[in-house]
């Protein structure tokens, strides 16, 4: 681990797999395991385990608080990647135009989300591919910078939030409702809050996510010595992880996921670091290539798509065949309800996932 290594420029398995593993818990969410298992878990010993699959109702941190700073995470971690390669074939000018489309793209595919969710036409900015979409164009906005830069540019990023949050309500700046600067924004933006107190200002802090992911990207590629990378993550992710539980402990800002506080980003963001730096070093480093890890690494070669496909149609299967114990048509085996949910999330997951291994299969990817 002390030899240079040489300057990466190919996809990186790790990478895969840790995208991959994110959307299987995603989709599985949106299969419904996460609900059945609750329901099906709730007042045994295994419920907590549930909990940890849901988010945290306010100050406080759980798993699945993770899930959407990993997913902005590794999409800055792939950019300089992908970028590269596209700076190759086409010059600056057709990244450009990649950088707007996507980012448009990922910004109509979240607003559809939620007029799906809703039944109907609705307004609503909440979603995490509009989130991603902002993201993504403030990270492509500084990569270009410096490393100092851009780690600069994130502090002032959970700096500002700070302020604008304390300046609007210095009283009571993290208090849980609707009297917070995220909702002001909601309601200037769309005329409307969300019931579960998540503000579409987010995507400012949240931004830190993509950077970060940026400059490990970057750091990824040069020709560093592999035990540096590493304990350069070790490093930061530890630095960021400490300083953000640190803020809340004290009571100077407290963890919220659901309104991005600057703790919960160094905290969120931290973590990223180190998960990114244990899959690099098992997978990649140690040459750890089981065959079982490309059940994750398919998903993670179609990750927009199958989540995309995840929230309609298997959201939808699933709602769809709840109702049906509504009607009274399966009043005989009510007392396994509970069960019988879960081991239908599981087959519409296993559907969802060969979904991603007959694509990978034959070579089809979609791009967003």
């Amino acid at each position: 681990m002390s030899q240079f290594a040489k300057p990466l420029t190919q996809r990186l398995y790790s990478l895969d797999v840790f995208r991959g593993f994110i959307m299987f818990l995603l989709i599985a969410e949106a299969a419904g395991f996460h609900e059945s298992f609750a329901s099906l878990t709730e007042g045994s010993t295994f419920y907590p385990l549930a909990l940890q699959l849901q988010h945290h109702p306010w100050n406080g941190l759980r798993f699945w608080d993770l899930i959407q700073p990993f997913f902005m995470f590794i999409v800055g971690v792939a950019m300089p990647f992908s970028f590269k390669k596209r700076l190759e074939k086409g010059g600056r000018k057709e990244l450009n135009k990649h950088i707007a489309m996507r980012c448009l793209k990922l910004f109509l595919f979240g607003v559809l989300l939620h007029c799906i969710y809703s039944h109907g036409p609705v307004w609503e900015l909440w979603n995490v591919l509009v989130q991603l979409a902002f993201t993504i164009l403030i990270a492509y906005a500084v990569m270009g910078k410096s490393t100092k830069f851009q780690i600069g540019f994130t502090i002032f990023l959970l700096l500002l939030t700070e302020v604008l949050y304390r300046i609007y309500n210095p009283e009571a700046p993290y208090a849980q409702g609707h009297e917070t600067f995220g909702a002001w924004v909601d309601l200037l933006v769309m005329g409307k809050v969300n019931d579960g107190y998540w503000a579409f200002i987010n995507f400012l802090p949240t931004a830190t996510h993509t950077i970060w992911g940026v400059v490990c990207g970057q750091l990824l590629q040069n020709s560093r010595a592999t035990s540096s990378k590493l304990k350069t993550f070790l490093f930061w992710g530890v630095l960021a992880t400490v300083t953000g539980f640190t803020l809340d402990f004290f009571d100077i800002t407290p963890i919220v996921k659901r309104i991005a506080t600057t703790s919960f980003t160094l905290a969120s963001g931290g973590i990223s670091i180190l998960a990114l730096a244990l899959f690099y070093w098992i997978i990649d480093v140690k040459g750890y290539r089981k065959k079982w890890l490309q059940i994750f690494a398919v998903i993670g070669t179609n990750s927009i798509f199958i989540y995309l496909f995840a929230e309609t149609f298997g959201h939808l299967i699933f709602r769809e065949f709840d109702i049906l114990w509504n009607t009274g048509l399966f009043h005989n085996l009510d007392a396994y309800k509970d069960w019988l949910l879960v081991l239908e999330s599981l087959l519409i997951l296993l559907f969802l996932w060969y979904i991603t291994y007959y694509l990978d299969k034959r070579k089809i990817y979609f791009k967003v």
